[in-house]
Protein backbone atom coordinates (compact mmCIF):
# COMPACT_ATOMS: atom_id res chain seq x y z
CA UNK A 1 0.00 0.00 0.00
CA UNK A 2 1.25 3.49 -0.84
CA UNK A 3 2.22 5.59 2.17
CA UNK A 4 -0.30 8.22 1.13
CA UNK A 5 -3.11 5.66 0.97
CA UNK A 6 -2.01 4.19 4.29
CA UNK A 7 -2.03 7.57 6.04
CA UNK A 8 -5.50 8.34 4.72
CA UNK A 9 -6.70 4.93 5.92
CA UNK A 10 -5.13 5.38 9.38
CA UNK A 11 -6.87 8.75 9.74
CA UNK A 12 -10.27 7.25 8.95
CA UNK A 13 -9.87 4.00 10.91
CA UNK A 14 -10.27 3.36 14.62
CA UNK A 15 -8.61 3.76 17.05
CA UNK A 16 -7.43 7.37 17.07
CA UNK A 17 -4.14 7.83 15.18
CA UNK A 18 -1.27 8.78 17.50
CA UNK A 19 1.09 11.07 15.61
CA UNK A 20 4.39 11.86 17.36
CA UNK A 21 6.48 14.65 15.88
CA UNK A 22 10.11 13.76 15.18
CA UNK A 23 12.82 16.24 14.23
CA UNK A 24 15.40 13.89 12.72
CA UNK A 25 15.92 10.48 11.16
CA UNK A 26 17.09 8.88 14.40
CA UNK A 27 13.89 9.83 16.23
CA UNK A 28 11.87 8.52 13.28
CA UNK A 29 13.55 5.12 13.61
CA UNK A 30 12.94 5.08 17.35
CA UNK A 31 9.25 5.99 16.88
CA UNK A 32 8.83 3.20 14.33
CA UNK A 33 10.60 0.75 16.64
CA UNK A 34 8.22 1.76 19.47
CA UNK A 35 5.24 0.76 17.34
CA UNK A 36 3.78 4.02 16.02
CA UNK A 37 1.96 3.69 12.69
CA UNK A 38 2.73 7.18 11.36
CA UNK A 39 4.75 10.25 12.33
CA UNK A 40 4.79 13.97 11.73
CA UNK A 41 7.53 16.53 11.06
CA UNK A 42 6.85 20.07 12.22
CA UNK A 43 8.41 23.51 12.28
CA UNK A 44 8.63 23.89 16.07
CA UNK A 45 10.87 20.84 16.50
CA UNK A 46 12.80 21.48 13.29
CA UNK A 47 13.53 25.09 14.21
CA UNK A 48 14.89 23.94 17.54
CA UNK A 49 16.99 21.07 16.18
CA UNK A 50 18.28 22.67 12.97
CA UNK A 51 18.69 26.29 14.10
CA UNK A 52 18.48 26.29 17.89
CA UNK A 53 15.74 28.90 17.40
CA UNK A 54 12.04 29.23 18.28
CA UNK A 55 9.20 28.54 15.84
CA UNK A 56 8.86 32.02 14.33
CA UNK A 57 9.01 31.25 10.60
CA UNK A 58 12.81 31.22 10.26
CA UNK A 59 13.13 27.95 8.34
CA UNK A 60 12.76 28.22 4.57
CA UNK A 61 10.80 25.89 2.32
CA UNK A 62 13.90 24.15 0.99
CA UNK A 63 15.33 23.68 4.49
CA UNK A 64 12.10 22.02 5.61
CA UNK A 65 11.96 19.82 2.53
CA UNK A 66 15.60 18.79 2.93
CA UNK A 67 14.94 17.79 6.54
CA UNK A 68 11.76 15.84 5.85
CA UNK A 69 13.34 14.06 2.86
CA UNK A 70 16.08 12.63 5.08
CA UNK A 71 13.48 11.52 7.60
CA UNK A 72 11.34 9.92 4.87
CA UNK A 73 14.38 7.95 3.67
CA UNK A 74 14.96 6.58 7.17
CA UNK A 75 11.55 5.09 7.92
CA UNK A 76 8.74 3.03 6.43
CA UNK A 77 6.14 5.11 8.26
CA UNK A 78 3.92 7.61 6.45
CA UNK A 79 4.75 11.23 7.34
CA UNK A 80 2.49 14.25 7.76
CA UNK A 81 4.66 17.28 7.03
CA UNK A 82 4.39 20.91 8.09
CA UNK A 83 3.80 23.27 5.18
CA UNK A 84 3.53 26.36 7.42
CA UNK A 85 1.58 29.02 5.50
CA UNK A 86 2.50 27.45 2.18
CA UNK A 87 5.55 29.72 2.27
CA UNK A 88 3.74 32.52 0.44
CA UNK A 89 0.80 32.95 -1.92
CA UNK A 90 -0.91 30.37 -4.13
CA UNK A 91 2.09 30.00 -6.45
CA UNK A 92 4.32 29.31 -3.43
CA UNK A 93 1.77 26.79 -2.17
CA UNK A 94 1.94 24.92 -5.47
CA UNK A 95 5.74 24.64 -5.17
CA UNK A 96 5.42 23.62 -1.51
CA UNK A 97 3.14 20.71 -2.43
CA UNK A 98 5.28 19.56 -5.36
CA UNK A 99 8.53 19.57 -3.37
CA UNK A 100 7.01 17.71 -0.43
CA UNK A 101 5.50 15.05 -2.68
CA UNK A 102 8.92 14.54 -4.27
CA UNK A 103 10.45 14.28 -0.79
CA UNK A 104 8.32 11.22 -0.07
CA UNK A 105 5.92 12.42 2.60
CA UNK A 106 2.33 11.17 2.72
CA UNK A 107 0.62 14.46 3.51
CA UNK A 108 1.04 18.07 4.53
CA UNK A 109 -0.80 20.79 6.40
CA UNK A 110 -1.21 24.46 5.48
CA UNK A 111 -2.23 27.10 8.01
CA UNK A 112 -4.00 30.46 7.77
CA UNK A 113 -1.56 32.63 9.72
CA UNK A 114 0.11 35.60 8.08
CA UNK A 115 3.83 35.54 7.32
CA UNK A 116 5.93 35.47 9.41
CA UNK A 117 3.96 32.89 11.36
CA UNK A 118 4.61 31.72 14.90
CA UNK A 119 3.97 28.66 17.04
CA UNK A 120 0.24 28.09 17.42
CA UNK A 121 0.36 28.41 21.23
CA UNK A 122 2.29 31.68 21.22
CA UNK A 123 0.57 35.05 21.61
CA UNK A 124 0.34 37.74 18.96
CA UNK A 125 -0.87 35.60 16.04
CA UNK A 126 -2.71 37.06 13.04
CA UNK A 127 -4.66 35.28 10.32
CA UNK A 128 -5.24 35.96 6.63
CA UNK A 129 -8.76 36.41 5.22
CA UNK A 130 -10.75 33.20 4.98
CA UNK A 131 -11.13 33.59 1.21
CA UNK A 132 -7.37 33.82 0.72
CA UNK A 133 -6.85 30.61 2.67
CA UNK A 134 -9.50 28.82 0.62
CA UNK A 135 -7.63 29.85 -2.53
CA UNK A 136 -4.41 28.43 -1.09
CA UNK A 137 -6.08 25.15 -0.20
CA UNK A 138 -7.62 24.80 -3.66
CA UNK A 139 -4.19 25.42 -5.18
CA UNK A 140 -2.73 22.74 -2.89
CA UNK A 141 -5.41 20.22 -3.79
CA UNK A 142 -5.04 20.87 -7.52
CA UNK A 143 -1.24 20.58 -7.29
CA UNK A 144 -0.93 17.13 -5.78
CA UNK A 145 -0.08 14.37 -8.23
CA UNK A 146 -1.41 11.64 -5.95
CA UNK A 147 -5.05 12.09 -4.96
CA UNK A 148 -4.35 10.15 -1.75
CA UNK A 149 -1.71 12.71 -0.69
CA UNK A 150 -3.33 14.08 2.48
CA UNK A 151 -4.01 17.82 2.68
CA UNK A 152 -4.85 19.13 6.15
CA UNK A 153 -6.08 22.67 6.74
CA UNK A 154 -5.11 24.38 9.98
CA UNK A 155 -6.71 27.52 11.36
CA UNK A 156 -5.26 29.65 14.16
CA UNK A 157 -8.35 31.83 14.40
CA UNK A 158 -9.42 30.95 17.97
CA UNK A 159 -6.73 33.15 19.49
CA UNK A 160 -7.46 35.97 17.04
CA UNK A 161 -11.23 36.03 16.48
CA UNK A 162 -12.67 33.35 18.77
CA UNK A 163 -14.11 29.86 18.37
CA UNK A 164 -17.05 30.86 16.16
CA UNK A 165 -14.80 32.30 13.47
CA UNK A 166 -12.44 29.34 13.75
CA UNK A 167 -15.27 26.88 13.11
CA UNK A 168 -16.66 29.02 10.29
CA UNK A 169 -13.23 28.98 8.66
CA UNK A 170 -12.86 25.24 9.21
CA UNK A 171 -16.19 24.58 7.51
CA UNK A 172 -15.08 26.69 4.53
CA UNK A 173 -11.81 24.75 4.35
CA UNK A 174 -13.73 21.49 4.59
CA UNK A 175 -15.93 22.60 1.68
CA UNK A 176 -12.80 23.39 -0.34
CA UNK A 177 -12.08 19.64 -0.29
CA UNK A 178 -9.34 19.03 2.30
CA UNK A 179 -8.96 15.63 3.97
CA UNK A 180 -8.39 16.72 7.57
CA UNK A 181 -9.08 19.77 9.74
CA UNK A 182 -6.95 21.14 12.56
CA UNK A 183 -8.29 24.00 14.69
CA UNK A 184 -5.25 25.08 16.68
CA UNK A 185 -5.20 25.79 20.41
CA UNK A 186 -8.78 25.25 21.67
CA UNK A 187 -8.90 26.56 25.22
CA UNK A 188 -11.24 24.07 26.89
CA UNK A 189 -13.09 20.79 26.43
CA UNK A 190 -16.29 22.58 25.41
CA UNK A 191 -14.53 24.13 22.41
CA UNK A 192 -13.00 20.76 21.55
CA UNK A 193 -16.44 19.13 21.56
CA UNK A 194 -17.79 21.84 19.28
CA UNK A 195 -14.98 21.22 16.82
CA UNK A 196 -15.70 17.51 16.44
CA UNK A 197 -19.46 18.04 16.39
CA UNK A 198 -19.59 20.85 13.82
CA UNK A 199 -16.87 19.59 11.46
CA UNK A 200 -17.99 16.57 9.43
CA UNK A 201 -14.58 15.38 8.21
CA UNK A 202 -11.77 13.97 10.41
CA UNK A 203 -10.22 16.40 12.89
CA UNK A 204 -6.84 16.58 14.61
CA UNK A 205 -6.02 17.59 18.17
CA UNK A 206 -2.63 18.94 19.32
CA UNK A 207 -1.24 18.07 22.74
CA UNK A 208 1.43 20.53 23.94
CA UNK A 209 2.67 20.48 27.55
CA UNK A 210 2.35 24.04 28.85
CA UNK A 211 0.12 25.03 25.92
CA UNK A 212 -3.39 26.46 25.80
CA UNK A 213 -5.24 23.17 25.22
CA UNK A 214 -6.05 20.77 28.11
CA UNK A 215 -3.82 17.68 28.03
CA UNK A 216 -5.86 14.53 27.40
CA UNK A 217 -5.16 10.92 26.55
CA UNK A 218 -5.72 9.50 23.11
CA UNK A 219 -8.67 7.50 24.42
CA UNK A 220 -10.28 10.63 25.87
CA UNK A 221 -9.79 12.54 22.62
CA UNK A 222 -11.26 9.68 20.60
CA UNK A 223 -14.37 9.71 22.80
CA UNK A 224 -14.79 13.43 22.02
CA UNK A 225 -14.56 12.58 18.32
CA UNK A 226 -11.02 13.40 17.17
CA UNK A 227 -9.48 11.15 14.52
CA UNK A 228 -5.84 12.11 15.07
CA UNK A 229 -3.75 13.43 17.96
CA UNK A 230 -0.33 14.99 17.37
CA UNK A 231 2.46 15.52 19.89
CA UNK A 232 4.55 18.33 18.36
CA UNK A 233 6.90 19.33 21.18
CA UNK A 234 7.25 16.53 23.73
CA UNK A 235 10.03 14.57 21.97
CA UNK A 236 12.07 17.77 21.63
CA UNK A 237 11.48 18.71 25.27
CA UNK A 238 12.48 15.27 26.54
CA UNK A 239 15.67 15.26 24.45
CA UNK A 240 16.51 18.81 25.53
CA UNK A 241 16.14 17.92 29.22
CA UNK A 242 18.16 14.72 28.87
CA UNK A 243 20.95 16.53 26.98
CA UNK A 244 20.93 19.40 29.48
CA UNK A 245 21.33 17.00 32.40
CA UNK A 246 24.04 15.05 30.59
CA UNK A 247 26.17 18.05 29.64
CA UNK A 248 25.87 19.66 33.07
CA UNK A 249 26.89 16.45 34.87
CA UNK A 250 29.71 15.68 32.44
CA UNK A 251 31.10 19.22 32.69
CA UNK A 252 30.99 19.05 36.47
CA UNK A 253 32.53 15.58 36.90
CA UNK A 254 34.15 14.59 33.55
CA UNK A 255 33.06 11.06 34.50
CA UNK A 256 30.93 9.01 32.10
CA UNK A 257 30.56 5.96 34.33
CA UNK A 258 27.62 7.26 36.44
CA UNK A 259 25.86 8.38 33.25
CA UNK A 260 25.99 5.04 31.45
CA UNK A 261 22.75 3.91 33.09
CA UNK A 262 20.89 6.63 31.15
CA UNK A 263 22.37 5.64 27.75
CA UNK A 264 21.38 3.10 25.14
CA UNK A 265 24.04 0.41 24.92
CA UNK A 266 26.60 0.44 22.06
CA UNK A 267 25.47 -2.80 20.40
CA UNK A 268 21.78 -1.99 20.83
CA UNK A 269 22.26 1.42 19.23
CA UNK A 270 24.10 -0.07 16.23
CA UNK A 271 21.22 -2.50 15.79
CA UNK A 272 18.70 0.32 15.98
CA UNK A 273 20.35 2.30 13.18
CA UNK A 274 20.74 -0.76 10.95
CA UNK A 275 24.44 -1.62 11.11
CA UNK A 276 23.72 -5.34 10.63
CA UNK A 277 21.89 -4.68 7.36
CA UNK A 278 24.73 -2.50 6.07
CA UNK A 279 27.30 -5.16 6.91
CA UNK A 280 25.18 -7.76 5.09
CA UNK A 281 25.10 -5.59 1.96
CA UNK A 282 28.86 -5.11 2.10
CA UNK A 283 29.44 -8.85 2.38
CA UNK A 284 27.13 -9.50 -0.58
CA UNK A 285 28.92 -7.15 -2.96
CA UNK A 286 32.46 -7.52 -1.62
CA UNK A 287 32.32 -11.31 -1.39
CA UNK A 288 35.82 -12.77 -1.47
CA UNK A 289 37.67 -9.68 -0.28
CA UNK A 290 40.04 -10.77 2.50
CA UNK A 291 39.80 -7.50 4.42
CA UNK A 292 36.08 -8.11 4.98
Amino acid sequence: MKKTTLLKKLIKDKPILLLPVVHDALCAKIAQHAGFKAISVAGYANSASLLGKPDVSLLTLTEMVDCVARIADSTDLPILADGDTGHGNVTNVIRTIKLHEKAGVAGIFIEDQIDPKRCGHMSGKQVIPKEEMVAKLKAALDSRLDNDFVIMARTDAIAVNGIDDAIERAIAYQEAGVDLIFIEAPENIEQMKRITKEISIPTLANMIPGGKTPLMTGEELEKIGFAVVAYPTSCTYIIAKAAKNYFEKLYKTSDLKPLEKDMIEFTEFNKLVGLDQIRAIEKKYYKGFKNL
